[in-house]
């Protein structure tokens, strides 16, 4: 009985604050016992690379990634209040394993950045979170269950504010990341124990 739990961390990220997040949400994932996938949305054609110099070493998630996953943690920038136009073409390539029902019983979990206060965040997490409900996933949203999610202020998913570009990645959202991580790898293995 293999009980050890798998995760696909799927982002899309420009500037690189979004890669950022999901490396901790990532590594947080895997100091909770998770075999872990770190995976990138593939970029449009003729648009800039990613300003994330460690972009190009991360390889493209597929739908295999999410096939292979118990739990699936998605990450996008807020783009008018909204997931970008890269990664809702990631969901858009969904359709033949939503209609399959493979995307069914897994849990999912979302993260997002703001260049302002208040610029869409809890608007994009809600959009992800929509989706998630489509594939009759398991949301498992961090909520206010421990101190370290008030600082970074946002129940849904870890959201960070650069106030374009100035503020880094701080320690607030990387022990946010590491909340949510925990908390979504801790309900897949209830799950996938259950399961079995």
């Amino acid at each position: 009985m293999n009980t050890s739990v798998r995760v696909s961390v799927v982002y899309h990220s420009v500037t690189g604050t979004v890669a950022e997040i999901a490396r901790e949400i990532a590594e947080a994932a895997e100091k909770s016992g998770a075999e872990v996938r770190l995976r990138r949305v593939q970029e449009f054609p003729g648009l800039p690379e990613p300003a994330d110099s460690a972009a190009a070493e991360i390889p493209c998630a597929t739908v295999d990634d999410l096939l292979w996953a118990d739990a699936i943690a998605m990450g996008s920038p807020t783009r008018f209040g909204n997931i970008s136009a890269q990664l809702k073409h990631f969901l858009d390539s969904l359709g033949d394993a939503w209609r399959k029902g493979l995307l069914a019983d897994k849990v999912y979990s979302a993260f997002t950045a703001t260049s302002s206060k208040h610029g869409g965040q809890e608007s994009t997490l809600l959009a992800l979170i929509t989706s998630f409900h489509h594939f009759g996933g398991v949301v498992v949203a961090p909520g206010y269950t421990r101190p370290e999610k008030f600082a970074d202020g946002n129940p849904y998913g870890t959201a960070h504010c650069t106030q374009a570009r100035t503020y880094p990645v701080d320690d607030a959202t990387r022990k946010a990341a590491q909340v949510q991580a925990e908390r979504f790898v801790k309900f897949a293995h209830a799950i996938k124990c259950a399961e079995q």
